[in-house]
């Protein structure tokens, strides 16, 4: 395959990974709004402001619900922080979010065994217990009630009534607004991030990912370090591909096919709260030193969870057999399916706010959480020349 229709190639895939992951992006930005919107910060004290174990259920159902990617989960996670939701609670949230999630055991299940979307599932909620265990053990509480009070000063707390919605087209208006911020917030480092995917996935060959995991083609058990560097190394190249969690399950059919082992795999997979453009967009919303918390918090948990789950398969006799069946055909994403009736229904949705929003644009309020900077103008160029590239990518697929 020559350069030019492997460029082409690297175009459709961050196109075809943007379109399956679209619907999940507006349906968090939406619960993001609706959030900001009618949400009181004392209803949510009352329901998730503690720590305890039903503030804790509570995150990990609504989670579960309200399952979506990584940059939507991150949208609601902030809006329930500055509503008043525990940090903790707030966490589970997002964790269960992102791993709980179930059009992602269905892929996990094409790609890899009925043992993967059991791993997925139960480990899910083994990161939130261990997640919890690691913030009883290392609590930064003043840095977090900084960050705390410093987004509810950006947040208004008024909240209005929905059955308003019936009789104020200006409210229609303000959540219009709000969801759209949402996607100003992020789509620099959306653009980047899926079209370095992209280029990931058609350039590199897998070998290279299996050569970065050491014992990938030794037979017989693997020693306790090696399995543990296969959890080390799986964050590792998920920081560098950021496919986000439903696009790396095709590259992690293909690790697990050359001999990476269970907990490399798993690591690799619960890893998409840990890559580079998720923990910039925390940055926006909290500040470094909490992004770079929640980022070391996140990656032990899934360490450690990694781990349990690969000695509970030994332990249990339930190693899991290769079935894997490779990275899908770019053009096999656009076929019509439940995903593309999704889309359909968030493109409209996007369509009519983006119009309420210009409507309403002479009376603007709000939070703008486009905070500027340095390594924003090199993302709004990089944004731009990403743009550029699908765009030639695009053309010289069309042309072949």
């Amino acid at each position: 395959m020559n350069f030019f229709q492997t460029w082409a190639d690297a175009a459709l895939t961050t196109l075809g990974f943007f379109w399956v992951a679209f619907w999940a992006f507006g349906l968090g930005y939406l619960v993001s709004a609706v959030i900001q919107l009618f949400v009181s910060r004392d209803r949510m004290r009352q329901a998730m402001g503690d720590e305890g174990l039903k503030s804790m259920s509570l995150a990990g159902f609504f989670g579960f619900v309200s399952s979506s990617c990584s940059f939507a989960a991150l949208a609601t996670t902030r809006a329930l922080f500055a509503k008043g939701a525990g940090f903790v609670p707030s966490m589970a949230f997002l964790l269960a979010s992102t791993n709980l999630v179930i059009e992602l055991g269905i892929v996990i299940s094409v790609f890899l065994s009925w043992h993967f979307v059991v791993a997925e599932y139960v480990g899910g909620l083994i990161l939130i217990v261990v997640m919890w265990g690691l913030v009883a053990l290392w609590r930064p509480q003043k840095l977090i009630e900084n960050v705390r009070q410093s987004l509810e000063a950006g947040e208004e707390d008024d909240p209005e009534d929905p059955s308003d919605l019936t009789k104020s087209p200006a409210l229609w208006s303000r959540m219009a607004r709000a969801y759209l911020m949402e996607w100003q917030m992020v789509w620099k480092d959306v653009t980047v991030g899926f079209t370095v995917a992209g280029i990931i996935a058609a350039f590199v060959p897998s070998e290279f990912f299996t050569w970065l995991f050491p014992g990938t083609g030794d037979e017989g058990a693997r020693s306790f370090l090696e399995v543990l560097s296969h959890t080390v190394i799986g964050p590792v190249a998920a920081f560098f591909t950021f496919i986000g969690s439903m696009g790396n399950i095709p590259l992690a059919g293909l690790l697990f096919a050359n001999g990476v082992s269970v907990a490399g795999i798993m690591a690799f997979i619960f890893s998409d709260l840990v890559v580079f453009p998720v923990i910039r967009v925390n940055a926006q919303f909290y500040g470094w030193k909490m992004a770079l918390y929640i980022a070391g918090l996140f990656l032990g948990a899934l360490i450690l969870t990694a781990l349990a789950i690969h000695y509970s398969f030994a332990l249990l006799g339930l190693e899991p057999q290769s079935s894997s069946k490779g990275m899908v055909e770019p053009s096999e994403r656009f076929k019509i399916d439940y995903t593309f009736w999704l889309n359909m229904g968030f493109l409209a949705l996007t369509a009519v706010f983006g119009w309420l929003a210009w409507r309403g644009s002479g009376d603007h309020d709000g939070h703008d959480h486009d905070h500027g900077g340095w390594l924003d103008r090199v993302l709004f160029w990089l944004a731009l020349l990403a743009y550029g590239w699908l765009a030639v990518g695009l053309g010289i697929y069309a042309l072949t």
